[in-house]
């Protein structure tokens, strides 16, 4: 039977969930609405079904969150605290208009409240966190500017002789393709991280085994509550990250998308609970870096890649309090 704190734990689970959606909505479909590809409408309702699909589609990443790094049983609570401390933070970078991670808000909030409960750092895993979130959170926005340079150079060779307009046809069809695909890898790893919160959760609720894998239940709830919030849109991020860093045109749009899929998908295969704002962000500077330097709005990208370090050691303050407020108040 469900205890009430549990009960609580994955109401806000799923409540985070949501607020992944509409917050990261941006990720696979801002390029197509800013080049027209897509309209607002019929893109967000692309990006919530194959959220739906790709968060069915494995649970790797949703393993590293569940056992990859804690090592300890914690109490109902603690996880409950980590929950609220990013979901604090994933609403103040929305409202703000940052494409932060939500990844890196749980994973951080998650840590802090550990440390916090525990008074020590012994119970984090820290090759987990080192290899699973400290390394991918640099090695894949790399991946994605370097992939996305290239890949732009490859089509201004490939289309060098074609009209601008010849291209723009081509390629704002293939970029229905392309937003379709980074939809699908948001959510077979962003979903993903809900799943093993919730995991973890019934693992220490005796409910289900460590190694029983993530319920049938739990990735249905978490596919179709990431879907729902993806269905209402993430307009503020959205405009930053279509317009913000670098003009885009239907072909940069489609090779930055492509290289994000690429980076995301590899980065899922490997269990890497990796930040899909981050890879699509710097995909996008690649392509825009390709045309030469200075079509890249550095500034912004500066001010996005501040948020990205702060990620970390904010929420792993937000979880940290959230632990004694919510202690004190059970």
């Amino acid at each position: 039977m469900l205890s009430t704190i549990l009960i609580m734990v994955i109401a806000f689970a799923l409540v985070f969930e949501f607020i992944n959606g509409f917050h990261d909505t941006a990720n696979a479909i801002a390029t197509a609405v800013y080049t027209k590809a897509l309209t607002p409408g019929r893109a967000i309702a692309l990006a919530a079904f194959m959220n739906l699909i790709g968060a069915m589609a494995s649970e790797k990443v949703a393993g590293t969150i569940s056992k990859g790094l804690v090592d300890i049983q914690l109490e109902q609570y603690v996880i409950l605290a980590a929950l609220i401390g990013a979901i604090i933070w994933n609403l103040f970078t929305w409202w703000m208009g940052i494409p932060s991670s939500s990844s890196h808000a749980l994973i951080g909030s998650l840590v802090g409240a550990v440390i916090v409960y525990t008074m020590s750092t012994e119970h984090i895993i820290w090759t987990g966190v080192l290899t699973k979130v400290i390394i991918p959170l640099f090695t894949s926005p790399l991946l994605g500017l370097l992939i996305g340079f290239l890949g732009m150079k490859v089509i201004y060779k490939a289309f060098a002789k074609w009209s601008q307009s010849h291209v723009n046809r081509v390629f704002i069809k293939l970029q229905v393709i392309s937003s379709a695909v980074v939809a699908f890898s948001h959510g077979n790893n962003d979903a993903q991280k809900t799943m093993g919160i919730i995991t973890l959760a019934l693992v220490t609720g005796g409910l289900v085994g460590a190694d029983a894998g993530v319920p049938l239940w739990v990735k249905i709830s978490c596919a179709v509550v990431m879907a729902a919030g993806t269905s209402v849109g993430g307009w503020k991020v959205m405009k930053t990250m279509g317009a913000g860093v670098t003009k885009i045109n239907p072909a940069s749009g489609f090779v930055a998308q492509t290289s994000s899929a690429i980076v995301i998908e590899l980065m899922t295969f490997l269990g890497a609970p990796v930040s899909t704002t981050q890879v699509i962000t710097t995909s996008i500077m690649g392509v825009g870096s390709a045309r030469r330097k200075s079509a890249v709005k550095w500034g912004v990208a500066g001010n996005i890649f501040t948020a990205w370090i702060v990620t970390l050691p904010v929420t792993m303050v937000l979880g940290g309090i959230m632990e004694k407020i919510i202690g004190y108040i059970i």
